[in-house]
């Protein structure tokens, strides 16, 4: 016989302004990528050179990171000089992390809208229901983050893993993240939510006959192909 445990459901998260205009952006740059379009392939190896660098340090990708929604909103007194930066920050982040995760992947999407949160998307990492130690620990690494710079750079060495395994993320969500992630109470907040989207996954217990064995495995759960805002 099969016994199915309950299954956490992850929650699909509405976006902010920052995750929206990360979205969108990211939507665009997305589709001429996979269309092979010459002016997006080189917008992305333009945007990996700007991983762990602060935003609007590196004067070439001044327009490529899509935050013109926040800009006009900053014009007109929307939001403030210090929250600009942090989306400043937050953007930036987002998009030149997933220009490294699209890399290579020419019929795939790697951002996925609704998608999966950064821990579940770790947790794909795992074979079966395993919890795999290394990635575990460069998870807890980029979970203690103390400052948005270092965030960056151990979420690099993630994102490389999930190219390797063509595991999709909802870059949307992560950018407000990130955005959050600068806030008072802002890292308490984001670690919660990954800790609890890493952890949501289903597990299947097989038995068979007198003396079966049992076996785990991790769930899949498909992401539907919508690239609509």
């Amino acid at each position: 016989m099969t016994t199915t445990l309950p299954e956490l459901a992850v929650r699909q998260q509405p976006l902010g302004a920052v995750g929206t205009a990360v979205h969108q952006h990211i939507t665009t740059l997305q589709r001429g990528y996979l269309d092979d379009r010459s002016e997006a392939v080189g917008a992305l190896a333009r945007l990996r050179r700007g991983i762990g660098r602060p935003a609007g340090e590196t004067p070439d990708l001044w327009g490529l990171i899509g935050t013109e929604p926040l800009y006009e909103r900053y014009e007109r007194a929307d939001i403030t000089e210090e929250a600009m930066r942090w989306a400043e920050e937050a953007a930036h982040a987002a998009v030149t992390l997933w220009s490294l995760h699209q890399q290579s992947h020419h019929t795939t999407r790697m951002h996925r809208r609704p998608g999966p949160e950064f821990g579940t998307a770790v947790r794909r990492l795992h074979p079966g229901a395993e919890i795999d130690e290394p990635t575990r620990k460069r998870f807890v690494r980029a979970g203690t983050a103390a400052t948005p710079a270092v965030l960056a750079g151990r979420l690099r060495d993630l994102v490389l893993l999930l190219r390797r395994d063509a595991v999709p993320l909802d870059y949307g969500l992560l950018a407000d993240q990130l955005y959050d992630f600068q806030q008072t109470g802002g890292p308490q907040r984001v670690r919660r939510s990954w800790g609890r989207s890493y952890l949501a996954v289903r597990v299947t217990a097989q038995k068979g006959g007198a003396g079966g064995n049992g076996e785990a495995g991790a769930s899949d759960t498909t992401i539907p192909e919508d690239d609509t805002p």
